[in-house]
């Protein structure tokens, strides 16, 4: 018997929009898209006194979606990535959108500052090509709602929502709790990877956000006293062998396990 998907944890990595930060930001400048890009990453970088020159979600666009089924019990069933190996944006766009209002009707999702981006992102891309996603917008208690149970935002919510600022992030909460974070690459090195072709890359480091974002999770349901702290453990031992027995045909199991020491 297929277990049911109880919960869908899920990330996304983002490129700027290269065309569109030309033609709105640069317009008159006789500059490429790329350099377009650059020069507006440095304008961030300097209203930011130098902490970030990452670009708003406005002018990003979706390269990788990834979702981790979850059971009713908080095993992992499956992990998907969308659009897989092709990777259009469009076509992600559609994807996610259909499997959010049809195949995940009764799941919750579970993110990572999902309501900061995530969502927002994959809403101006429906705007951007005319998708329909009428239950999301419509239904007031559906993923939109933010202090619902369709939607978790784990950033919202372990930061109070927003009483806080959550410094160190996902990296951080996942290192707390033995987890591998961030190793080798963060969001600000996906852009040099994508223009370098590096797709595979970018697919690996999506997936580890994912698991991070799932162990989180768990912890939170310790915390909320859904799962004790002994049934953590099992699910994280079980979660570790499901990752061992999938990682020969699953991208990024691999090198999760490695960084999981």
């Amino acid at each position: 018997m297929e277990s049911k998907v109880k919960y869908v944890v899920f990330d996304i990595e983002s490129v700027p929009d290269a065309k569109l930060i030309k033609q709105v930001k640069y317009p008159h400048l006789s500059i490429s898209e790329h350099d377009a890009v650059i020069k507006f990453q440095e304008e961030i970088l300097n209203v930011s006194d130098g902490s970030t020159w990452f670009i708003p979600v406005t002018f990003q666009l979706p390269v990788i979606v990834s979702m981790l089924e979850v059971d009713e019990k908080f095993f992992p069933i499956k992990m998907r990535t969308l659009d897989e190996p092709h990777f259009r944006t469009e076509q992600i766009a559609r994807q996610f959108w259909d499997v959010i209002e049809s195949e995940y009707n009764d799941a919750s999702f579970v993110t990572f500052n999902g309501r900061g981006f995530d969502f927002p992102l994959m809403e101006l891309m429906a705007f951007r090509f005319g998708v329909t996603a009428k239950r999301h917008f419509k239904d007031k208690f559906a993923s939109r709602f933010r202090f619902g149970t369709k939607h978790i935002d784990l950033h919202d919510w372990l930061s109070n929502y927003s009483a806080i600022k959550m410094q160190g992030g996902l990296n951080l909460l996942a290192k707390v709790i033995g987890k591998p974070g961030k190793v080798e690459m963060s969001g600000d090195d996906v852009y040099d990877l994508y223009k370098a072709g590096k797709i595979d890359d970018i697919h690996e480091y999506c997936i580890s956000d994912v698991l991070d974002t799932y162990f989180v999770f768990l912890r939170t349901r310790v915390m909320v006293g859904e799962l004790s702290h002994e049934r953590e453990n099992t699910i994280v031992q079980q979660t570790r062998n499901f990752l061992e027995q999938n990682k020969s045909n699953s991208k990024g199991f691999e090198q999760y396990l490695k960084n999981w020491k």
